[in-house]
């Protein structure tokens, strides 16, 4: 069997050959009507089976930025079936349900194959309410009851560094690994100064920074993005200006990153439709393909 998630993430050795990269995808919205539904699933099924082929991990949202979207753990196990490698797919839970929902969703998580789950709090400000005020509680709740799954936790480089690496330290965190919030070339002084606070401090669970995959410097795009996560509008948008591709600028963001110390990264929002030659293209033009 290959490598899990947390086993790749703690796999020893420095340098880009080590890199580990995981695709974040976004399960169809709940509201679409049932043949819209049905062709989104198609696309993210033929994205999921060659992304993990690749042997690419991919991460599956849960309610991204306040949408309510379909089950992903359901339809995984209707429609991949025993196709794909469980062991690259990490489903995402956030606490935007109620907590009987979650507990299940996590017992379903474990008998069908799946090593981890990333528990996340999830947007306060839009969709359902959170059924715990902390993501760690859940964390904590799910621990108790499926103590072998492995749980992924939250960090944010865009805070203060002593804080978030405390958080990830506390006893209650509850984490085997954690993801950042979206982190960009134009916040390098940021995830240094992270990156040196945990190590400094000893925090010993492997992190996966979050890179975007920007496909335009649309101003109405970046300002809606900007509700849900720090965006470097400006130089995004004089880097499009000056010619460089969505590529270019997503290479650029990896190189940059892991020049900081950074070694694995899930880059969101690739288009559904030739998901893995776009994240192919990426790595190569990055050095680490």
């Amino acid at each position: 069997m290959r490598a899990g998630f947390l086993e790749a993430l703690q796999q020893p050795g420095e340098g880009r050959q080590r890199i580990v990269i995981a695709a974040e995808l976004r399960p169809p919205r709940a509201e679409l009507d049932t043949h819209a539904g049905m062709g989104a699933w198609i696309d993210t099924y033929h994205a999921v089976r060659a992304l993990t082929r690749r042997d690419t991990f991919v991460c599956l949202t849960d309610s991204a930025v306040g949408a309510q979207e379909e089950d992903n753990l359901r339809h995984l196990v209707a429609n991949l079936g025993q196709d794909v490698d469980r062991s690259r797919i990490v489903p995402f839970l956030t606490s935007k349900h109620t907590m009987a929902f979650c507990l299940a969703y996590a017992a379903r998580a474990r008998q069908h194959g799946f090593q981890g789950l990333v528990v996340l709090g999830g947007d306060k400000t839009v969709g359902a309410p959170r059924c715990v005020e902390h993501a760690w509680q859940l964390r904590k709740a799910i621990r108790e009851i499926e103590p072998e799954l492995r749980l992924g936790g939250w960090a944010n480089p865009h805070h203060n560094p002593a804080s978030q690496v405390g958080y990830l330290l506390d006893g209650n965190a509850t984490a085997d690994f954690y993801l950042t919030q979206i982190v960009s070339h134009h916040d390098r002084a940021k995830v240094g100064a992270f990156v040196s606070e945990a190590s400094r401090r000893g925090l010993s669970i492997p992190g996966v920074f979050g890179v975007f995959y920007y496909r335009s410097a649309n101003a109405k795009t970046m300002k809606i993005l900007g509700d849900f996560m720090p965006v470097p509008a400006e130089g995004l948008s004089a880097e499009f200006a000056a010619g460089d591709t969505p590529v270019d600028i997503c290479a650029r963001t990896i190189r940059a990153l892991a020049d900081e110390g950074a070694r694995a990264f899930y880059i969101s929002n690739l288009p559904l439709l030739r998901t893995q030659a776009t994240l192919q293209a990426i790595l190569d033009a990055a050095g680490v393909g």
